[in-house]
């Protein structure tokens, strides 16, 4: 996704104002990272960083470094693991303070953490949003305590991380805190760089042997009478659309939890955000990770007259949530004809700036996708995922611009409304996944303001064909 960092203020529950913070930050590096096995607790030494992020120099200006390491706690996949705080710390063994690596700078390096449970004995899925902490501070609690949320003893869970910055290194609270977890950060001297993943080939096996055996029933997208057909997958049926949709697809797809964190601004202490912590953290600030899943859910669907799939969040009281992973789980669901999977030219899983099948496969394999073959080729190789971008989504933007121009704009500092936003997106995808190389052409036209914002968009839908 393009993202770039904008603030909205809304009312908070009990008349509390919380700024909410939509970070949506551009530009993704590949820097050699792995995952640093640490004792208890330990900021990592130079020489272990130095191993570890073979590719990557210590920033030379520390108001510009954008590295970051978050430490995995103890057994993150149990109920008590849940319940500790990750800790977002320098890289190199620097300390928050030097680094600038602070839940603070939430805008601009913050770290997000979001857990999708499967118990696999009935089907039933919950969400839970681990606390990530700045290293060296206490959750912003005081006389309330983070209980460990209560899931089954044979629960099945995957964790996904997010990052504001440009990459971000996980680090084990114990030596093998990391690899007990099945916990993925890209290959070796090629790492995902914003997100990472923990034990996400074990839950989509999960998922799928309770699919099959009629456990799990995943709830249909349903339909939208508010869609004006514009071919694609959505065409005449109006289907609501999934996250592998190519009428919605963004940048970036998969670094996309969408965990929010209540930051105290005059402490610098972060809490969960769930309705008792808001009515104790007075005059907080809403920390909101970069999230093309999070524009789909809370922005798109609504104005389509649809619902995400939602599960109790157990964070939140059991209130209804979506994540990063139900979204997965329903795409994979509902596929579409065209199904619009990781593609080998994202930043992402891209070595040295040249596609790399087997980082993608292993990117993939984390969100439960399909991976790379003559198959998935057909819709995600790199010149037809940008053929498809421009043929399919820009038709769907264009016959329903007057609706979703009524919208929103997840991020005001980028454009003002919805549809001026996702045509943003649109453009910024254009550019970011080398798309011009298979001789297409950016099918938007944006109207800025002095400002940058985006005001106005137009479209040419006339059909193109990668070569």
């Amino acid at each position: 996704m393009s993202r770039v960092a904008g603030q909205l203020a809304v009312p908070a529950v009990l008349g509390l104002v919380i700024g909410v913070v939509l970070a949506f930050q551009s530009g993704t590096s590949n820097s050699g990272l792995t995952q640093i096995p640490l004792g208890t607790y330990v900021i990592p030494t130079a020489s272990d960083a130095a191993a570890a992020l073979a590719t990557t120099a210590p920033a030379a200006s520390m108001k510009s470094n954008t590295t970051c390491d978050i430490i995995v706690p103890a057994n993150p996949l149990s109920a008590q693991g849940l319940a500790t705080p990750y800790q977002l710390t320098g890289p190199n063994g620097m300390t928050p303070a030097r680094s600038g690596c602070k839940m603070t700078n939430g805008a601009k390096l913050g770290a997000f953490v979001q857990a999708t449970i499967l118990d696999p004995a009935t089907g039933a899925l919950s969400v839970y949003e681990p606390l990530v902490i700045t290293q060296g501070t206490r959750p912003d609690t005081p006389g309330m305590k983070l209980n460990p949320p209560v899931i089954p003893a044979d629960a099945v869970v995957t964790i996904d991380f997010g990052f504001n910055g440009t990459d971000l290194v996980q680090a084990g609270a114990t030596p093998t805190t990391l690899a007990d977890a099945h916990c993925v950060s890209g290959r070796a001297g090629s790492a995902f760089g914003q997100t990472s993943f923990c034990n996400g080939v074990s839950f989509f096996n999960a998922v799928r042997q309770d699919e099959r055996k009629g456990l799990l029933k995943v709830p249909s997208p349903g339909t939208s009478n508010a869609i004006v057909p514009s071919g694609g997958d959505l065409g005449t049926g109006r289907s609501c659309p999934v996250i592998s949709n190519f009428e919605v697809a963004g940048l970036d797809p998969g670094q996309s939890v969408t965990t929010t964190y209540l930051l105290n601004p005059l402490t610098g202490q972060t809490a969960q955000d769930n309705a008792t912590y808001r009515d104790y953290v007075a005059g907080a600030t809403l920390l909101h990770g970069n999230s093309a899943n999070a524009v789909l859910d809370q922005y798109v669907d609504p104005i389509l007259g649809c619902t995400p799939f939602e599960v109790p969040d157990l964070s939140k009281a059991n209130v209804p949530a979506f994540s990063e992973a139900l979204d997965e789980i329903a795409a994979g669901a509902y596929q579409p004809k065209t199904a619009a999977l990781v593609p080998e030219n994202d930043k992402a899983v891209m070595d040295g700036g040249e596609p790399d099948p087997a980082k993608t496969d292993l990117y993939r394999e984390e969100l439960g996708q399909a991976p790379v073959s003559a198959a998935t080729n057909k819709s995600s190789s790199p010149a037809v995922y940008c053929q498809n971008v421009v043929d399919i989504q820009t038709p769907f933007l264009a016959a329903n611009q007057k609706l979703l121009a009524t919208g929103q704009s997840p991020v005001t500092a980028t454009a003002d409304n919805l549809l001026t936003f996702l045509a943003n997106d649109l453009s910024a995808s254009f550019a970011s996944l080398g798309c011009h190389q298979f001789h297409l052409t950016n099918p938007v036209t944006l109207k800025r303001n002095s400002t940058g914002v985006a005001i106005a968009a137009t479209f040419d839908t006339a059909v193109q064909t990668a070569s």
